[in-house]
């Protein structure tokens, strides 16, 4: 659409727009038929400018793609890639080809591909009255955790206390912020 066109029907979806607000029960056929001319003229401006096809689907990715009446966006192409996604999640990622699965010789300790490599992260934890619990999603870098627990320390409701567990094939609190304080879950301390 050039600025022409973009003009002329701004022009006239004004003039529909003050129509509009002029409509009463009293107004008479001759106002209504200039309304009516009026609206076919927006109509035709609009049909100029327009150039590309109606999109077929809600994506705004692939609006002419193929169509997926299932899929919420009725894409086909985000939705295949969707179900892929959950497969993997379930089936685990596809084998790799270049990658052998059996091993030629067996062994009594099996390879250094099959063990699992050792995994550190750190977990952030707030008091919630009664026990710790994980407040966040467990980091790979202790900085990053504790800019974490740091701005959950400044947010409008904060719990009484945090603490930065490092989980290293065992766990090892790091540090603590606040003084967990056991509070009593029932009113009135149980009377």
């Amino acid at each position: 659409m050039n600025h022409a066109q973009l003009t002329a029907l701004g022009r006239a979806l004004r003039l529909l727009g003050e129509h509009g607000e002029a409509l009463g029960s009293d107004t008479p056929d001759a106002k209504l038929h200039e309304v009516k001319a009026d609206v076919r003229r927006a109509l035709e401006l609009l049909e100029e400018s327009v150039t590309a096809a109606k999109p077929t689907t809600r994506c705004p990715e692939h609006p002419n793609g193929p169509v997926d009446k299932g899929a919420p966006d009725l894409c086909l192409l985000c939705e295949t890639r969707r179900r892929a996604a959950r497969r993997d999640e379930f089936n685990g990622p596809a084998p790799n080809p270049q990658q052998p699965t059996e091993h030629p010789v067996q062994s009594r300790y099996g390879v250094r591909g099959d063990r699992p490599q050792p995994q550190q992260r750190w977990l952030p934890e707030l008091w919630n009255g009664q026990s710790w619990q994980l407040c966040g999603t467990p980091r790979r870098d202790r900085r990053e955790a504790e800019l974490f627990i740091a701005a959950q320390r400044r947010a409008p409701r904060a719990a009484m206390a945090y603490r930065l567990v490092h989980e290293f094939t065992d766990y090892e609190v790091l540090r603590v912020w606040g003084t967990p304080v056991r509070v009593d879950i029932e009113p009135m301390g149980n009377l």
